[in-house]
């Protein structure tokens, strides 16, 4: 098989690191493009036109979210069917899992397409930077079956253990997403929707390197019988993807309503909450990798019964993820103005910014956390309690901003992001622990069994 990797043997912490490492610099260079886009939207076309495409997040958070969620749904699947080595249900839930992302890919783009301007209308968005959102965002939605395409094949690899292959793909769109940013930005004064071709080209690129790579993989070569897929395989793709899916865009609908009153407050309140969200999706980056990692890990050990490896993976992601906070987590405490001025121009904005960051700061390790024992919960086949937890994280969100944006202003929208990690990390870490014993129980009980006919 080529560049796959059996993360069922060996050292725990090195089979963690091998994967982690090229993953963290694969989601740090997607954020660095991101983060590259908002800068020079930012800087090359003003507060106003950052606000535009900031207003745009939290969708962009529910539509892509959700595809998201189904992709890595139906990875697990495909993780658990490479630790059992059962080489036929593999090859059968990879072909499964490309059909029910085709038709995906279909439907959301033809949702968003058709309703953006009734949702962006619905949230509030200003009259000043309305046109320049929905220029920004049906570009970004019509190009949605390369994000999709991208997320599916790259999910695939992750399955086989292979983390390195989306890392090269993302190198070569970084580069090129931030060239063509300058070139239609700054040469052809294209305006918001220069960036959106941008990002959509670069995807299509890192789609078009991660499907070339799994051509070439043996264990994934498709014959003819594999093509035919009854329903109960779409049935457990679904079961696994659907949870995950709705967990991302049920999250993504507390950050529209606090995207609601964001907009409400003025434009300048909606560039200082993109330029910190922009942050926070980057300064949470390891913790994110490590729930990647571990999923990865928890699928393949959980389809080779090898509970006993989960745990001593989840010891090092956890480490991972509050290291990853001490550092990261200190820079927003400490040098707000400093990254806010990096971003915006206004003093006002940057003001703003400088107050919400040192508050998400402080807690990051909530969210590090929280991917970390979610994203093992899900790699081990059991995604109900971990929806349970977005569901949760939205009211908690809601509730908050609700509550307190009439008395707390803007900071509000800094105590509902906490408030809804802090309530979701507890659920998805009832869930680990609640799963764990259980397993523990069920292969005590299996053994016993052994032992009872060995015996007779």
């Amino acid at each position: 098989m080529s560049r796959t990797n059996d993360m069922t043997n060996g050292r725990v912490s090195t089979t963690i690191f091998s994967f982690f490492l090229p993953m963290l610099m694969t989601n740090l260079l997607q954020q660095v493009y991101n983060f590259t886009d908002t800068a020079i939207v930012g800087k090359g076309l003003g507060d106003s036109a950052l606000a535009a495409v900031g207003n745009m997040s939290s969708l962009t958070f529910l539509i892509i979210g959700f595809s998201m969620g189904m992709s890595n749904g139906f990875a697990v699947i495909i993780a658990q069917n490479y630790g059992a080595r059962d080489i036929k249900a593999l090859r059968r839930s990879f072909v499964a899992s490309i059909k029910l992302a085709a038709m995906i890919a279909i439907v959301l783009t033809a949702v968003s397409l058709l309703f953006l301007r009734r949702i962006m209308v619905l949230m509030q968005t200003s009259d000043e930077i309305i046109e320049d959102s929905l220029r920004y965002g049906y570009i970004i939605f019509g190009g949605l079956i390369a994000t999709i395409a991208y997320n599916m094949s790259a999910g695939v690899l992750r399955a086989l253990g292979d983390s390195k292959t989306p890392f090269i793909a993302i190198i070569i769109s970084s580069v090129l997403n931030i060239i063509l940013d300058c070139v239609f930005i700054f040469g052809f004064r294209t305006g918001v929707e220069g960036a959106a071709i941008a990002t959509v080209a670069a995807t299509f690129i890192s789609a078009g390197v991660c499907i070339s790579r799994i051509i070439r993989i043996d264990e994934l070569s498709i014959s003819r019988s594999d093509l035919h897929t009854d329903r109960a395989l779409y049935s457990a793709l679904l079961k696994n993807g659907l949870p995950m899916a709705l967990m991302n865009s049920i999250t993504a609908v507390g950050c529209i309503v606090v995207q609601y009153f964001v907009n409400g407050l003025g434009v300048a309140y909606t560039s200082a909450y993109s330029a910190c969200s922009k942050y926070i999706n980057m300064f949470m980056l390891p913790g994110v990798t490590a729930g990647y990692t571990m999923s990865a890990f928890a699928g393949q050990n959980y389809g080779a019964g090898r509970t006993d490896r989960i745990k001593e993976g989840m010891k090092v992601c956890v480490k991972i993820a509050l290291a990853s906070y001490v550092m990261l987590g200190s820079l927003m405490i400490f040098f707000p103005r400093f990254l806010a001025s990096f971003m915006l121009n206004g003093n006002e904005t940057i003001s703003l910014a400088a107050g919400f960051l040192p508050i998400c700061g402080a807690m990051l390790f909530a969210v590090d956390l929280l991917f970390v024992f979610r994203s093992c919960v899900q790699g081990m086949g059991a995604p109900m309690l971990p929806m349970v937890s977005g569901i949760l994280e939205m009211v908690l969100r809601i509730a908050v901003i609700f509550a307190f944006i009439g008395s707390l202003g803007f900071t509000a929208t800094a105590f509902a992001e906490v408030t809804a990690w802090t309530g979701a990390l507890i659920v998805n870490m009832f869930a680990y622990f609640t799963f764990m014993r259980q397993s523990a129980a069920k292969k005590a009980a299996e053994s016993h069994m052994c032992e009872h006919a060995y015996a007779s």
